[in-house]
């Protein structure tokens, strides 16, 4: 039998220590948890409750401390709302007469997680994009009031500004708390050009049937929702030309602004808005999965390097084929299957890494970073002995790569111990090669972001050790061919080497992360660090 991991020397005589992954056990967590028994693992679901307890299984093997609230288990519990389709009405009143918009053709609104029976009516202000930043001179509400009003505003953020510090501020989230931070009563949202080319609007109705997801605080109130904004709606081009029919600024005039990349300054609309819509509820339950290896120094073991991995995945897919399950083998068994295989791996350690390690299998990614909020929120140790996160969502296992990405390095020294550790496996770091995706926002470890923890994003890279294989050109197939649908299953041609060296990596970047002598810092004057660490004890 081979042994797990042993210790090498390398660099100037520093001890370092070499992983060996079994790509057989890789392999059958992620046959496991991608199986049609599964059905999915929807958030809630008796297929994610089976991968939660398989999870959890697979760490007390390992001999991991629990670390939820109910043994290896964190259930949490959210408020589900559906939209009633029939229900949508959305009414314009001007001077000239009463305008009805049709839902979903010219509008789409989404279920109330607050309110089943939802009524706004209002006067209107433009906004601009809604968007308050100062560290950019921007500020969308100078000059006008909108308090008790119905804000409207662009989707999007302007071209010029950095692509994740833009993501954040034009989430929303921000977007919805600045106009709330402003008074206003509702929001509507308009696309525009750039929005078109991104996301058409007709694409966008495949999903008026989504239900939105919301966990319960403390007090029985779902979270990170604004009671005071009644009602909210997002237009398509045609409705919001209805809108400015006669406005002091016409769209197309704004439009125009924003080819020249210019932010147009807001204004009052004429007219006023009646929206009422219907929404059911409903409550599900489901669960984080949390476990601990404790470190060996006395005092860094009250530190943790998390490692994030969601377990849910989108369950049954609306269609006539015989194949209607959404397995997701690759998002994001395959991320879940290299962690477990990394908690087995430092379980076998005879020597200890200095930090504690906190190993995270979170739910409701697919909702909406849900589970990964939720712990942020609600840790079973306290935030502020969290030095790290790295997350693991959709690793492509499907050629052997010879670099890796860790979206967000750039923002903490995080970077450099990266590097080094990517190194000791035998891997570059590469740069984010998609900036203008501003994927440092989109997946669980920007919950712990928002909590001051400097974090990763790890994904293969794009360089392949064939020179034949463009690593660029496969990650583009799976997303237009298997992301989402019911083809991301174990009939894919799956590389086994890559496993093995992705669950060797991320065990180096654990490992390196658990005994550096300081814990990560965000840079001096980083975006992120100075918006979410001020208070970070």
């Amino acid at each position: 039998m081979v042994s797990a991991l042993s210790a090498v020397a390398v660099g100037q005589g520093n001890d370092a220590v070499s992983f060996e992954p079994d790509t057989n056990r890789i392999k059958s967590h992620l046959f496991f948890l991608a199986d049609d028994l599964l059905e999915g693992r929807d958030t809630g679901s008796r297929g994610h409750n089976i991968a939660s307890l398989y999870i959890a299984t697979e760490f007390a093997k390992y001999g991991l401390k629990p670390m939820g609230t109910d043994g290896y288990m964190q259930p949490v519990a959210f408020r589900k709302a559906t939209l009633v389709q029939e229900s949508p009405s959305f009414t314009l009143t001007t001077d000239e007469g009463e305008t009805a918009l049709a839902y979903p053709k010219e509008y789409l609104t989404g279920p109330d997680v607050l309110n089943q029976t939802s009524q706004l009516s209002g006067e209107m202000v433009f906004a601009g994009y809604g968007i308050i930043a100062e560290e950019l001179d921007h500020n969308d509400y100078a000059d006008i009031d909108v308090d008790g009003k119905i804000v409207v505003i662009l989707s999007g953020k302007p071209e010029s500004f950095p692509s994740e510090m833009g993501a954040h501020l034009a989430s929303g989230s921000q977007k919805a708390q600045y106009a709330v931070d402003h008074g206003a009563i509702g929001m509507i949202s308009i696309t525009t050009p750039t929005n078109e080319k991104v996301r058409p609007y007709q694409s966008r109705l495949s999903y008026i049937h989504t239900p939105s997801l919301a966990w319960i605080d403390s007090e029985g109130e779902p979270a990170n929702r604004f009671p005071q904004l009644k009602g909210s709606a997002y237009l398509s081009e045609g409705a919001a030309r209805k809108l400015f029919a006669d406005a002091p600024v016409s769209l197309d005039d704004i439009y125009a602004q924003l080819a020249e990349d210019k932010s147009p300054k807001g204004f009052a609309l004429p007219g006023k808005v009646n929206m009422s819509k219907q929404s059911q509820h409903s409550q599900i339950t489901s669960p984080n999965v949390v476990a601990a290896l404790e470190g060996s120094d006395p005092e860094l073991k009250n530190e943790y390097v998390v490692f994030s991995a969601h377990s849910d995945h989108i369950g049954f897919a609306k269609t006539v084929k015989k194949d209607n399950i959404n397995n997701g083998a690759m998002d994001n068994a395959s991320g879940t299957a290299v962690m477990l295989e990394t908690a087995r791996l430092f379980s076998q350690m005879e020597q200890k890494p200095k930090r504690s390690i906190l190993f995270v299998s979170v739910t409701g990614e697919e909702k909406g970073l849900l589970g990964a909020d939720y712990f942020a929120h609600n840790p079973t140790v306290p935030v502020s002995s969290m030095v790290a996160d790295v997350n693991l969502d959709m690793p492509i296992l499907t050629y052997e790569f010879a670099d890796v990405i860790a979206f967000g390095a750039s923002h903490s020294d995080m970077k450099a111990s990266v590097e080094q550790a990517a190194a000791n496996a035998g891997i570059e770091l590469s740069p984010d090669p998609w900036p203008e995706q501003a994927l440092f926002t989109r997946s669980d470890h920007y919950a712990f972001v928002k909590q001051g923890v400097p974090s990763v994003f790890l994904v293969p890279g794009l360089k392949s050790k064939d020179p034949n294989v463009d690593g660029s050109k496969v990650f583009g197939e799976f997303l237009s061919t298997n992301y989402h649908k019911p083809s991301d299953d174990v009939n894919q041609k799956f590389n086994w080497d890559a496993a093995r060296t992705f669950a060797e990596v991320n065990a180096q970047i654990g490992y390196t992360l658990a005994t550096q002598q300081q814990k990560p810092t965000w840079n001096k004057g980083d975006f992120f660090g100075e918006t979410f660490a001020k208070d970070r004890q």
